[in-house]
């Protein structure tokens, strides 16, 4: 059994450790100028890593096996993406997704 206390310090250790690292980045980041090629290719890095977030979740069922989820996830993303689309809001693609499977779910 570990001892809570050294449990603890380790904790606080590894979450100090993070916000340091995190933190670093932006107090450099506010310190230098970046190119612009690089600026335009930060700016795709919210449309790679939502898809790359949404379709496991959309395609695989349980455990990350790898089997199809149904047709209600399915039906839901696209009228997410139908969402994000027309408004080009994350907040309102992410809620008319979630409402929509909701609706589906009860329905299916």
């Amino acid at each position: 059994m570990v001892d809570m206390h050294q449990y603890w310090i380790v904790v606080l250790g590894i979450g100090l450790g993070t916000f340091l690292i995190r933190f670093s980045f932006i107090l450099i980041i506010d310190k230098i100028t970046l190119p612009e090629t690089v600026q335009r290719m930060l700016r795709f890095i919210p449309a790679s890593v939502m898809p790359a977030l949404v379709v496991p979740a959309v395609l695989l069922h349980k455990n990350g096996v790898a089997t199809f989820a149904g047709w209600d996830r399915i039906l839901a993303a696209l009228i997410a993406v139908l969402v994000a689309w027309k408004t080009r809001s994350i907040l309102a693609t992410i809620g008319s997704g979630m409402v929509s499977l909701w609706i589906l779910k009860t329905m299916i």
